[in-house]
């Protein structure tokens, strides 16, 4: 049996979808779904609840502790964690098992960014951010990861930390981690330059964390380095057409960087990207930036 797992903190728009995705896959076995709904003031666990899945309903709003609660009641392997707003090709699950089947002890989909819906200065960002090698075998930023069971058995509980997609990466080796081409993800990027910003300052913020925490020990993982030049030397100077999109990504990065030094942790709970978000009536986006 397959576990899935799904934190979600005011989901209501789209996590039916997300729900309605995982009950078509073909030939996935038996799963078990698992919400660990967090924080929620709408109706997230109602929604999750009348599709069929088993809900974790927590008061506290923050996804290391959601994670955590459902992986008490998480019975199955692989085990595959999933964003609410991700929606489930059909083949998907069948397709995370095989390559955990094929030796791999964590999984991921190809990752595909979508800012046709975002201004030009975040277009520019996106153009850049795109190539980074950083996101050829990471498995952060795609919103769906699955772990067989020797990989599960590498962590107890999730830290308490934001960064919970880097925790999971630095579990594993490159020789490791298996991406599975024929499964994409579509990550929608922010429709605003201020909500780019505040999901850049989280991310800035949970990374710095998670380096701390390596630092002292806290953790035992070894976590990847940050590479500066990496936009310069791996995307631009390859692809020169893409000078005037580095002007704006720098500054946006730079913006990010001293924020996310400014302010620590303050308000970093929870801090998806809410424009990217469905409302009724319009279709879900399949991951966020």
């Amino acid at each position: 049996m397959m576990s899935v797992i799904i934190a979600a903190h005011d989901e209501e728009h789209v996590i039916g979808s997300c729900l309605d995705a995982l009950k078509a896959q073909v030939d996935p076995g038996p799963i078990q779904i698992i919400v660990s709904a967090n924080g929620c003031s709408d109706d997230t666990a109602g929604v999750a609840r009348r599709r069929g899945a088993t809900v974790v309903e927590r008061v506290e709003a923050g996804k290391p502790g959601a994670l955590n609660a459902a992986e008490d009641l998480a019975a199955g392997f692989p085990r595959v964690y999933l964003d609410a707003d991700i929606l489930m090709p059909p083949h998907g699950l069948a397709l995370l098992a095989a390559k955990l089947d094929d030796g791999a002890l964590a999984a991921m989909p190809r990752r595909i960014l979508d800012a046709g819906a975002s201004p030009l200065l975040v277009r520019a960002y996106c153009a850049i951010n795109e190539r980074l090698p950083v996101f050829r075998n990471g498995l952060f930023g795609r919103g769906m990861i699955a772990v067989s069971a020797a990989g599960r058995a590498r962590f107890d509980r999730f830290p308490d930390m934001v960064a919970d997609d880097l925790f999971l990466d630095a579990q594993f080796s490159p020789a490791e981690k298996g991406e599975v081409r024929e499964l994409s993800v579509v990550v929608q990027a922010p429709r605003t330059i201020t909500a780019l910003h505040h999901r850049l300052v989280r991310v800035r913020r949970g990374n710095a964390e998670m380096r701390a925490a390596s630092a002292r020990g806290a953790v035992t993982e070894a976590v990847r380095s940050s590479d500066r030049w990496a936009w310069l030397r791996d995307v631009v100077l390859p692809h020169p057409w893409l000078a005037f999109a580095a002007i704006p990504y720098v500054a946006i990065t730079v913006a990010a960087a001293v924020a996310g030094q400014r302010d620590g942790r303050a308000a970093i709970t929870w801090g998806r990207d809410s424009s990217t978000r469905a409302r009724p009536g319009t279709s879900g986006a399949n991951a966020a930036l």
